[in-house]
């Protein structure tokens, strides 16, 4: 009986080939941390708000420097707000822990600047930028014409003063149009005629990266540590917006929600929706803002007590924290099956 202990005592834990992942903390956005609010804002007026806007995160083991042992792994199985994977299929085996943090850094940073970018245009603030070339998309007709360090300033003779109106441009080209780039090189004009590609989702592509540095017209800064990737951008965005204008749209409610953002205001889909859900009816959300492209993992396993929202764009998510707050949000859009 002893030596049955004992073996079932070092079994749970011995490291397990498997990564598990589980309802992470939430935090609402429009509140403090250590007394430093997590939003802050220059150069313009802010108005307080009864509500929450909650970020969700998720917590995991099995990565590098994190691993899942079998008690956990057990543990993982028997709860319905868990996930259990084999390694593999979660964390790449190729790289290190410290280099998973420096990335999940790099894209939160990101995605606080885009979030931003998003939340001004949103209430109709023009966010210049400085369109820079990055480099070029291998195999595509800018190969070899545009340069690194390339400064977009023109398509067709319109000007490009801002990232959004790069992208609009972009979505009347059919690909394998040709279009006549005007750039700034060496503080030179250039004009260069380059043929378009196709995107993976069908739109045309110029093919260079594009890194824009923003002129933002107002200056946001968000504080919070421990979180780490892209997937907060959506709350991040809704919460300058709440903040930025005197209507107390929340009106009270609590709202959690997710989501990766970009410039557009486009609301795209991320990882651990289950468990995201999970959280935020653990921490007193009634609402939760998904992204359209979750639904197919919503449907099914909406916690008791939590009613979702789905959402394409930072128009649409500012449009259900009102109606939510107005007490008019069982006429919103959700996740349906089929």
């Amino acid at each position: 009986m002893l030596l049955t202990s004992a073996l079932a005592g070092v079994l749970v834990v011995l490291p397990a080939p498997y990564a598990v992942t589980s309802p992470g903390p939430t935090r609402d956005v429009l509140g403090e941390a250590d007394g430093t609010p997590l939003i802050q804002v220059d150069g313009a007026e802010t108005h307080p708000s009864s509500g929450e806007l909650r970020l969700t995160t998720i917590s995991g083991t099995g990565g590098p420097g994190y691993p899942s042992y079998v008690s956990t792994v057990l543990g993982g199985w028997a709860s319905p707000t868990s996930v259990v994977r084999p390694v593999e299929e979660v964390f790449p085996q190729d790289v290190s822990q410290e280099q998973i943090d420096e990335s999940n850094t790099e894209l939160m940073v990101t995605s606080q600047e885009t979030a931003t970018v998003a939340a001004l245009t949103e209430l109709g603030y023009d966010v210049p930028a400085t369109l820079v070339v990055a480099g070029t998309v291998e195999g595509t007709d800018a190969e070899g014409k545009l340069e690194e360090g390339d400064i977009l300033t023109a398509m067709d003779g319109e000007e490009l003063p801002d990232y959004q109106t790069l992208i609009a441009r972009l979505a009347e080209i059919e690909p394998g149009d040709v279009v006549t780039l005007t750039v700034t090189r060496h503080s030179q004009p250039v004009e260069v005629d380059v043929t378009t590609g196709e995107r993976e989702d069908g739109g045309a592509q110029i093919g260079v990266f594009v890194n824009p540095s923003f002129d933002l017209p107002v200056e946001v800064e968000i504080s919070i540590d421990g979180i780490g990737g892209p997937s907060a951008g959506t709350m991040f965005a809704l919460g300058i917006v709440d903040l930025l204008t005197p209507e107390d749209e929340a009106d009270g409610e609590v709202i959690a929600g997710t989501g990766t953002i970009d410039v557009t205001g486009a609301v795209g889909p991320i990882g651990g929706i289950r468990q995201k859900m999970a959280g935020a009816e653990r921490d007193g959300a009634s609402w939760f803002l998904a992204p359209a492209g979750n639904c197919d993992e919503v449907v099914g396993h909406v916690p008791d007590g939590l009613r979702v929202v789905r959402v394409e764009t930072l128009h649409e998510a500012r449009e259900a924290m009102t109606a939510i707050g107005a007490g008019t949000g069982d006429d919103l859009p959700t996740c349906t099956a089929g």
